[in-house]
């Protein structure tokens, strides 16, 4: 789960979108699921712009090499209910001489916005992990996720089958992009995300690792998978945490009302929102979410606490979840279950991790089929949880190389 605590751009996404030729929100169109709808040149990267930006951002520039392409994707995909959509994302390609590219795929932390994330970024954070692959020689395939970026709709938070089927959409759309530019994907991809994308990271690592490709193109394959600070136990582990108090406050209601109003469009959670949400902010909580309201509202909109928040019937709903809402959790939680892994998988954490709890990550571990020959944990110190998608990203790209 992303964190960006400053305000976002003032301009709001809509009119951002609608004043850029070529943004305006792409609607559903009946297209196989992966067909590239447009793939947009944005502009190339230098080699300096490279490194100052990840250095002011805190990204390792160690590796950078080669100046960087940049391309925006629209393409066909499926929503949350499967039936047809679209979807956007960013592909950023080394300048380089190689015909032959291995894909990383980047899937991104939370983002409540249309705008922030990789094909419309607000700032260099946002595309810092896809700079970062392709400078070093990589094809960073970086997905923005159903509604966000030019995709229609609301954003179906912490869904995992939709941003896996996103995710693995994007890099069909991919493949073709680069095919049209007179270069060609590996097989093996690698695979990376952090925090809300550590999950969707593991979701599209699964598919490709165990061949379960939905759509019934197998082209891909996973060579190896770096997941960053996730909460891959969002039932067992993070929602625990988070209602006892051992997360960061702020960000806990945050992500609690986020989580209440998106599952609650895909499951029917409550019937009002005044049934779970305290009086003051039960008329504008799901508003906060529309994809065009600024970090800077979503923060001033909501309370310091959860129990400021929550009624009490919303509180039992998340302590003891029942129905479709228990279903749907004990899904998510099952991301990591009886499975024997083919690729190297390597799970970052930091100890000190106050938004995705560290808990997550050793029972997603131990829910591997055998989880000593090919899972690692990989503790990048005690720092916060942004700086481990920095710390993650440093070492991950360093990993990728040495497999390639």
């Amino acid at each position: 789960m992303k964190t960006r605590t400053k305000a976002l751009a003032t301009a709001s996404a809509a009119a951002l979108l609608l004043a850029t030729p070529g943004l305006a929100a792409a609607g559903p169109r009946h297209s196989d699921r992966g067909d590239l709808i447009a793939g947009t040149f944005v502009r190339t990267v230098g080699l300096e712009e490279l490194r100052d930006g990840l250095a002011e951002e805190g990204f390792d520039n160690a590796t950078v090499r080669y100046t960087v392409d940049l391309y925006r994707l629209e393409y066909a995909t499926v929503d949350a209910e499967g039936e047809p959509t679209t979807a956007s994302g960013l592909l950023a390609l080394p300048h380089n001489r190689d015909r032959k590219l291995t894909a990383v795929s980047f899937t991104h932390g939370t983002e409540s916005t249309k705008v922030g994330v990789p094909s419309l970024p607000g700032d260099v954070w946002d595309q810092a992990p896809s700079w970062t692959y392709a400078s070093a020689g990589f094809a960073a395939v970086a997905p923005d996720y159903l509604g966000l970026g030019t995709g229609p709709g609301l954003h179906p938070w912490m869904d995992l089958p939709s941003a896996t089927t996103a995710s693995m959409d994007m890099l069909r759309a991919a493949d073709e992009k680069v095919a049209d530019l007179g270069r060609r994907l590996d097989r093996d991809v690698m695979v990376t995300g952090f925090s809300q994308g550590a999950s969707a990271a593991l979701g599209l690592a699964r598919v490709l690792d165990e061949g379960r490709d939905d759509a019934g193109r197998h082209r891909f394959e996973l060579g190896a998978v770096a997941a960053i600070s996730g909460a891959y136990h969002l039932g067992g582990e993070e929602i625990p945490a988070l209602l006892a108090g051992d997360l960061h406050p702020k960000l806990s209601v945050i992500y609690t009302a986020y989580l209440l109003v998106s599952w609650d469009r895909l499951h029917d959670l409550y019937d009002s929102t005044f049934d779970v949400f305290e009086k003051d902010y039960a008329p504008t909580v799901e508003g906060l979410f529309d994809g065009y309201t600024s970090g800077e509202d979503l923060f001033n909109g909501l309370p310091n606490s959860v129990d400021e928040l929550l009624t009490d019937e919303g509180a039992a709903l998340l302590e003891n979840p029942r129905g479709e809402f228990a279903d749907a959790l004990a899904a998510a939680d099952a991301q990591c279950a009886d499975w024997r892994p083919k690729a190297p998988v390597r799970l970052y954490v930091t100890p000190t991790d106050l938004e995705a709890a560290p808990s997550n990550t050793e029972a997603c571990r131990a829910d591997f089929a055998d989880e000593r020959k090919k899972v690692t944990v990989v503790n990048v110190g005690d720092t916060d949880h942004t700086d481990s998608n920095k710390l993650g990203t440093a070492d991950a790209v360093r990993w990728f190389l040495a497999l390639s």
